[in-house]
């Protein structure tokens, strides 16, 4: 995305950018977008169409943001996932994990890819290796943590998931899936009030997240039904 000057940044006109970008998205043309965009607009001015009053606008600001999208808009992508349309929700989401997964140093970026395919194919060992190799070259790589933290998890390794999932919370707060997985480990280490509160909190920064309001509200009728626990 093309650097940005000192002097005010014009606003982009919306019905331009839809014209600009919507022809190579619907053909499926990513890397003529992702060019459209550095070429042409900054982050900043992307970010700026999130809030217009157009959903189609949003929805293509969110997509260009996944495309060619920085650190910088990882706040107001946060806050379109409360966006009243769906599909932008949905966008935002979207652009928010490609995002996170190439925050990193080039070298941990590729490490946290072995790792997952390790992880696809069920080489929970070799995952772990690789995402621990990616954390020690970029530590502040908050994905690295994040897929350690799932890796952890699918070996049940619950506790060491659970400092994962901080560490990710403590580099990315709005990190909805941290906090998800955070609930998923104390849930099932039998820790409901815990598990109950990370769910809450994912809900907060993810009003449609998939599943989490199911297993909050299983949570909650258990403790109405045995407030011992």
């Amino acid at each position: 995305m093309r650097i940005e000057s000192a002097s005010p940044i014009a606003p982009i006109c919306p019905e331009d950018f839809l014209n600009s970008l919507q022809p190579s998205l619907a053909q499926g043309r990513l890397q003529e977008a992702i060019q459209a965009v550095r070429e042409r607009w900054s982050c900043t001015q992307i970010l700026g169409l999130l809030a217009d009053k157009s959903a189609d606008v949003r929805k293509v600001a969110a997509l260009a943001l996944a495309l060619a999208g920085d650190k910088s808009a990882v706040g107001p992508l946060a806050v379109a996932l409360h966006d009243p349309d769906g599909m932008v929700a949905q966008v935002a989401e979207h652009a928010l994990w490609s995002i996170w997964f190439r925050l990193g140093k080039p070298r941990a970026v590729q490490l946290v890819k072995c790792g997952n395919t390790h992880m696809h194919h069920g080489n929970y060992e070799c995952a772990l290796e690789k995402f621990t190799h990616a954390i020690q070259e970029d530590p502040d790589f908050a994905e690295a943590y994040n897929q350690r933290a799932i890796a952890h998890y699918l070996s049940e390794r619950f506790t060491e998931s659970i400092a994962d999932c901080r560490a990710v919370l403590a580099r990315m707060p709005q990190h909805f899936g941290a906090m998800s997985e955070l609930g998923h480990c104390y849930a099932n280490l039998g820790q409901w009030r815990e598990a109950r509160q990370c769910y809450r909190l994912a809900l907060a920064i993810y009003p449609r997240l998939e599943g989490i309001q199911g297993s909050l509200e299983q949570i909650d009728q258990m403790l109405r039904d045995n407030p011992m626990l």
